[in-house]
């Protein structure tokens, strides 16, 4: 009695094929929205009709356009912080935290010096947001570094610390005595507001993200830091080997992650709301995680990722008015990261055919 073997076998692949590193995540997208149409159409709803209002809500007006631009930025920003600790396998859960600390130390510099002109008032602005993000993002750092804990945990549980600091202080301290009851803070000063492009709601804070992104790359692809950023993450056994110092780095590159994150509250505060107030974030620092792997942890692609998920946020405010719920935009945000993270399998291993099925046959 003769046993055929499978004549197919999975084994790893070193380089990935470009086309495949491409067409991957592309179908991984294509794959969420199909499965997402189909809860759609289980709830009794027409997916297909929605998919099109919300592509043309986004893009068949110049509203539309502007507000997927205002929406991608503070994402640029957070999805380029998370990603740097990503690249070293750091797995910072808690960029929405350190967004929140950066836009409540930013607004601790605006509310307490509102007569200063713009050019002292917005650099103040941007070092100390990025200082409380980045002393936001050290913290779970150091017990990573040195006792080996658990960072997802460590970083997602400070993210409900900062949220009910800034609630604490907008509800209290920091509360406007003219705002009617409402807990905001008081506006703040013209020096303390980001410019905007002519009477749009788009801000320089779009600048600040491509600066960052280009920043990030050169620092990542052409500088020896990055190289041992990318040794650590790719390999901490070589990387030790090699002198290279895992504990600093770890360190280092949380400081550097948590200040990004924190620059991104800093911009949404400055350059939109003008003013801190609670849930000024609709989780930006989550949906950057998804943005960061989408874009395959690449400071650059990040961007373009970026707007697309500003569109679809822009396309979920479109399709509420179909009586479809916001939450909507969280499932297919949901979706998307599940199928990118399972296609990321075809992309590290590939099925071979063996050759000789003959020499696989067992006897009984």
């Amino acid at each position: 009695m003769r046993r055929a073997v499978f004549p197919w076998r999975l084994e790893k692949s070193l380089i990935p094929s470009p086309v495949m590193s491409i067409l991957v995540p592309v179908c991984s997208v294509l794959l969420a929205l199909l499965v997402g149409a189909a809860f759609l159409a289980l709830a009794g709803r027409d997916p297909w009709f929605l998919y099109g209002e919300m592509f043309s809500g986004v893009f068949g007006s110049r509203y539309g356009l502007t507000e997927t631009v205002v929406k991608a930025i503070p994402l640029v920003i957070a999805g380029l912080g998370v990603g740097l600790a990503f690249r070293m396998r750091l797995w910072n859960i808690g960029g929405e935290g350190q967004l929140f600390m950066g836009a409540c130390a930013a607004t601790w510099v605006a509310l307490t010096f509102p007569e200063q002109p713009a050019w002292v008032l917005l650099p103040g602005m941007f070092v100390v947001a990025a200082v409380g993000g980045g002393l936001w993002g050290l913290l779970p750092a150091i017990p990573r570094a040195y006792l080996g804990v658990n960072e997802i945990i460590t970083t997602l549980m400070l993210n409900y610390v900062a949220i009910l600091w800034v609630d604490y202080l907008v509800y209290g301290p920091w509360r406007d005595p003219a705002g009617f009851g409402f807990p905001l803070t008081a506006r703040f000063s013209s020096g303390a507001i980001l410019p905007t492009l002519g009477e749009s709601r788009i801000h320089a804070g779009l600048l600040v993200g491509f600066a960052l992104a280009l920043l990030l790359y050169l620092v990542l692809y052409r500088t020896r830091w990055g190289y041992e950023i990318r040794v650590v993450g790719d390999s901490p056994g070589a990387a030790r080997y090699a002198g290279i110092s895992i504990e600093r780095n770890i360190l280092l590159v949380m400081l550097v992650s948590g200040a990004i994150c924190g620059l991104a509250g800093m911009v949404e505060v400055s350059g939109l709301a003008h003013r801190l107030q609670p849930g000024f974030s609709p989780g930006y620092g989550y949906t950057a995680i998804i943005i960061a792997w989408l874009a395959r942890l690449n400071p650059l692609s990040i961007i373009l990722v970026a707007f697309l998920f500003g569109a679809l946020q822009v396309g979920g405010y479109v399709v509420q008015t179909s009586g479809v719920s916001a939450t909507t935009v969280a499932m297919l945000q949901g979706l998307i990261l599940f199928f990118v993270l399972a296609g990321e399998a075809f992309l590290k291993y590939r099925l071979r055919r063996v050759r000789d099925a003959g020499a696989g046959v067992a006897r009984a």
